[in-house]
């Protein structure tokens, strides 16, 4: 019996084709930008003395969250709550802002119990 095959086999790599997405919140689903996270935290620390490494920390620590995920997917409402968390031990003014836009505040007293919860 000979154990020679005499057939060609070949494996190809291929680039994951498959993106990494989040779930707004009305349902809809588009691609993860990790640029859009971080103008949102740069928005929240403008003028903080928040450096740029800890910003890119953040946003590294939301895509690992996502590209972690067996679903390739992650809601905004996960990744909002994880910033926010995330600010509100770095700066609490940046958390505050963050917040304030997030949670789309209607009025003051929203504001105010989200500072006394702080």
């Amino acid at each position: 019996m000979s154990e020679e095959c005499e057939k060609r086999f070949t494996t190809y790599e291929r680039i994951d084709e498959v993106p990494y997405m989040v779930i707004k919140k009305d349902g809809r689903r588009e691609k993860f930008d990790r640029q859009k996270v971080l103008n949102g935290l740069l928005k929240a620390c403008e003028k903080r003395p928040v450096s740029m490494p800890k910003l890119s920390e953040l946003v590294n620590q939301v895509e690992s969250r996502v590209t972690d995920s067996p679903d390739r997917e992650i809601t905004t409402i996960e990744v909002g709550e994880y910033l926010m968390d995330a600010l509100r031990d770095v700066d609490k003014i940046a958390y505050v802002r963050f917040a304030s836009v997030y949670r789309n505040f209607q009025d003051e007293q929203a504001f105010l119990n989200e500072l006394k919860n702080l």
